[in-house]
């Protein structure tokens, strides 16, 4: 499992930036970008005109998703955002003052993260913890393994070391959860089982077993540009999804489903991989799992390295493979793909085995 940080230093993130956030619901044709110091901002105006707040910087995501609410594709988009800046703002504002949509402006530290639309549901990263860590801090002898906030995922990593087992003689697993939420509108709310490999602190996201909340709800509306208060974030109708919320993590850490995941990873033990051509094995199986080409190298060399030539370690390889990449947004997802390749279909493994053959 990728390191991350402590829950101390996250909690503290996590308040630091609840009182750094501000979000507008924002006329389209309100909104302007321009050139300030060399590179993009995004001015809110009110129907006057006049600046509602300072010109704000804008991230990644918030780039990305208004190129896609205007149509303009991304590969185009980066370039000019690149190379000519004010032909970006040109762009952007003509194809602003086409539509008359409110837009939700999600800001922090005053730079725009996200550009979303009127319905997007506000489910915080604060709100989540709130109503999840009281949950853990009733599981004795709880280990947060990893923790992180990155632009647009929080991710809380908890290991129960009481539900411990072995898949193979000497091969320890632990049963944990994972939470995560995206306040930019990358992914929902999801609250999913963890299975921790102690031999080499690697993690495995069991993706078949989750709650899952999509930010969408009812489309907010203003006569002018509004700024949201966080306070409106949760509503009554969402007790149901945070019951539901507690319930999962409670879940992720029941015997029965761990004995259950515990048994597709002891039968995963017994899928050999066709040893006559490693290389063809681990690039069809990483074709197959949305990895890409230089992540395979990688996983190759892991799977060589630990010598396992079976399903379950070709998924150990995945995910030993996710501590090296750089972004924690990718680890975890290669935590995931490392389950999906434990339960991958046996016809998907045999042809992928098969091919490999054929290919040598």
């Amino acid at each position: 499992m990728k390191k991350g940080i402590t829950i101390q230093e996250a909690a503290k993130e996590i308040m630091r930036q609840s009182q750094a956030k501000a979000d507008y619901l924002v006329n389209a044709v309100n909104l302007h970008m321009e050139t300030c110091d060399g590179a993009p901002a995004l001015r809110l105006l009110d129907n006057s005109g006049i600046d509602r707040v300072e010109p704000l910087d804008i991230l990644t995501t918030a780039h990305r998703q208004m190129g896609s609410y205007l149509n303009i594709p991304w590969k185009y988009y980066e370039r000019m955002l690149q190379d000519n800046i004010d032909l970006l703002a040109q762009n952007v504002n003509t194809w602003l003052q086409q539509g008359a949509e409110q837009r939700m402006i999600r800001t922090i530290d005053g730079r725009v993260r996200a550009f979303l639309s009127s319905r997007y549901r506000r489910i915080d990263n604060i709100d989540i913890a709130r109503i999840t860590l009281p949950i853990i801090q009733e599981m004795p002898d709880a280990i947060y393994e990893s923790c992180n906030l990155s632009d647009d995922y929080m991710y809380i990593k908890v290991v129960n070391p009481r539900l411990t087992a072995e898949v193979v003689p000497g091969d320890i697993v632990q049963a944990g959860v994972v939470i995560s939420n995206s306040e930019t509108g990358q992914g929902a709310v999801c609250v999913q089982p963890l299975i921790y490999r102690l031999v080499c602190s690697n993690g495995m996201t069991v993706n078949e077993a989750r709650t899952r909340r999509n930010h969408i709800g009812r489309a907010s509306s203003a006569d002018e540009n509004l700024l949201i208060y966080s306070k409106e974030t949760l509503e009554a109708d969402d007790k149901a999804f945070i019951m539901k919320v507690q319930d999962t993590v409670r879940a992720a850490v029941d015997e029965a489903r761990f004995a259950k995941i515990l048994g597709k990873l002891r039968e995963s033990t017994d899928k050999k991989l066709n040893t006559a051509d490693l290389p063809g094995v681990v690039k069809l199986a990483s074709s197959s799992m949305g990895i890409t080409d230089a992540e395979s190298n990688g996983v190759l060399q892991r799977l060589i390295e630990g010598a396992d030539y079976t399903l379950y370690g070709l998924a150990n390889a995945v995910t030993r493979h996710s501590q090296d990449v750089e972004s924690y947004d990718r680890a975890s997802k290669l935590e995931e793909i490392g389950y999906q390749i434990i339960t991958m279909s046996p016809e998907l493994f045999r042809q992928i085995n098969q091919a490999a053959r054929i290919a040598a």
